[in-house]
């Protein structure tokens, strides 16, 4: 089934952001997507889409924002657009490991872990929007014998 997809217009709220990601893991599944990857890439959107919600909008359910998600045949693409303040998060330092507990920087680890989680991302200002595509490799399953 590629280039099967799927987008959803949300709200910003941490329900809507989990919301996404129940689709995003609907969608997989039935696309055969193995689960390593499933969890990849749900993992990534949720801390991509939580980004949005609180921090470029604050929590403001007014506001909107798009996740769209598409099958590529070797790999699912995972889009994010909003309309927030311009923000690359690909320029974020890696939070330093060396510091105590206490010292460290709260902000950066959910980027850490999407770029160490995905295969591919990229950032781009577009329109007046944030525009987000983080890609993984999608091995179709196999299925158990029994099954």
């Amino acid at each position: 089934m590629d280039n099967a997809c799927f987008i959803l217009e949300l709200q910003s709220t941490p329900e809507e952001v989990m919301r996404a990601v129940e689709r995003l893991q609907q969608f997989c599944r039935e696309q055969g997507v193995a689960e390593k990857a499933i969890h990849a890439l749900m993992l990534s959107l949720e801390e991509m889409a939580s980004n949005v919600v609180n921090h470029a909008y604050q929590r403001d359910p007014s506001q909107c924002f798009r996740v769209s998600v598409q099958n590529r045949g070797d790999r699912i693409v995972v889009e994010l657009r909003d309309r927030g303040p311009a923000f690359d998060p690909l320029q974020v330092p890696d939070p330093a490991l060396e510091e105590e507990d206490e010292d460290r920087a709260e902000g950066g680890w959910g980027i850490q872990l999407v770029r160490h989680s995905m295969d591919d991302l990229h950032y781009v200002r577009e329109d007046g929007e944030n525009v987000l595509r983080m890609s993984k490799h999608s091995k179709p399953q196999t299925p158990s014998p029994g099954l």
